[in-house]
């Protein structure tokens, strides 16, 4: 299917009271400087029920965003190598009229046409956020948001978009003020002290969404289920048992087999706002996160795969107060880990997969007067072998958006069992 796409307006939205000169310069933490140096995006599909026009819609749409930025000032400015130039330039905002309905983009494969509602700043460098309002035939309206990735985490960016919806149906009293503690609590390090947190990003990189009903997880959480005594039956959370499942599916399918001379790392991202000695407000604002790490050295069967469900949560675990603290004081145990493992082997030779989880987030209550949404798409992280769990808008099940390389994608979806527990 051909869509066209043309722009009706594009603007600079600037915060509604100015910045004060104080705040100019919003330091990174060390968590920022090692966090992906890319963007990411969600997308949110809205069936209009009103009788708004395109333009009402656009002027609420900005109002309401140039009033939030007054406590969010970092997104309105300029990323640099380690700090944001807080300088009110504004957020890009783009109006554009898509040629086809909102449904045939809902019914497509996905990706390619999914993408012509993500902003592209042409001629704008270094921006902390972009927005894009697509307006379809049908007089639907898609809402994106593109974030670089150097200044927040997934969480910061579903909270910011859940107070500027807030604001945009005249709720400011909801709206809490983020906490800009992130440099103060992991301080930040000097040019060659760190690397960036999951490598460059990649070439020929496919993301599918793949869903897992309830009944489906249900039986996999049995599956995986192990006695630690004759008493005690240990079954994993939803997110273990999908993970597992996943990898397990991607080593049959790619028949990839590790071992001594090439260790898989299983990454599964962890919020760290409650595990510090002092926990943070949920609003707290940056990248707040870690990636507990497993370390397997032998293939792993069926048979086996509750035993892995147990060492991811351990590794889990281990993310703690004083995991926190040594981080605190400057010593990354992730990087150390890599380190050793990379010379004990070829880098090259290092299997990795990266597992992260927003379920539990309400991604589908976000209204910005509009309605709630009836779907939610994200992407923009071009990273190979990374899984993102979301929870379905029925709630009835989980949603998996897997990037892969093209060849291993070609393989993946092939894969009989993967295809008996899930739909793609």
């Amino acid at each position: 299917m051909k869509i066209d796409i043309e722009v009706i307006s594009r603007d600079m939205i600037k915060p509604s009271t100015p910045t004060p000169h104080r705040l100019r310069n919003y330091q990174f933490s060390f968590l920022d400087q090692i966090a992906p140096p890319d963007y990411f995006y969600f997308i949110y599909f809205f069936n209009l029920d009103c009788k708004l026009s395109n333009n009402d819609i656009s002027n609420h749409l900005k109002t309401s965003l140039s009033k939030v930025l007054t406590y969010y000032y970092p997104l309105a400015g300029r990323v640099n190598d380690n700090y944001v130039d807080c300088n009110d330039e504004g957020v890009l905002f783009l109006e554009v009229q898509v040629s086809c309905q909102l449904s045939q983009i809902l019914q497509e494969p996905f990706q390619e046409e999914v993408n012509r509602c993500v902003p592209v700043p042409d001629g704008v460098s270094n921006l902390a956020l972009a927005i894009q309002v697509s307006f379809f035939k049908c007089g639907n309206v898609a809402i994106c948001a593109r974030m670089s990735h150097r200044i927040a985490d997934a969480s910061s960016f579903l909270t910011f978009m859940k107070n500027w919806a807030a604001t945009a149906r005249h709720l400011e009293n909801n709206v809490i003020r983020p906490e800009f503690v992130a440099a103060k609590v992991f301080p930040p390090k000097g040019d060659g002290e760190f690397d960036i947190h999951m490598g460059a990003t990649e070439k020929n990189i496919v993301l599918k969404r793949f869903v897992f009903r309830n009944s489906v997880i249900a039986a996999l959480k049995e599956r995986y289920a192990h006695k630690s005594t004759a008493e005690n039956l240990i079954r994993p959370t939803r997110v273990e048992a999908l993970s597992i499942f996943i990898w397990s599916r991607f080593s049959a399918s790619t028949q990839t087999k590790i071992g001594p001379d090439k260790p898989l790392l299983l990454f599964n991202s962890v919020n760290l706002r409650k595990r510090m000695n002092q926990p943070l407000p949920d609003d707290s604002f940056g990248n707040l996160f870690q990636d507990a790490v497993t370390i397997s050295l032998q293939d792993t069967r069926e048979e086996d795969c509750y035993s892995l469900v147990n060492k991811l949560r351990e590794s889990v675990s281990r993310i703690d107060k004083d995991y926190v603290k040594k981080l605190q004081d400057g010593t990354n145990e992730l990087a150390d880990l890599k380190e050793r493992m990379a010379q004990g082997v070829n880098k090259r030779e290092i299997l990795e997969f990266y597992f992260s989880s927003l379920c539990w987030y309400p991604l589908y209550e976000t209204d910005f007067g509009l309605g709630k949404p009836v779907s939610v798409a994200l992407g923009g992280l071009a990273y190979k072998n990374f899984c993102l769990f979301t929870d379905t808008k029925s709630g009835d099940g989980i949603e998996a958006w897997i990037y892969l390389k093209e060849e291993d994608m070609a393989k993946f979806v092939k894969d009989r069992e993967l295809l008996a527990y899930s739909s793609l």
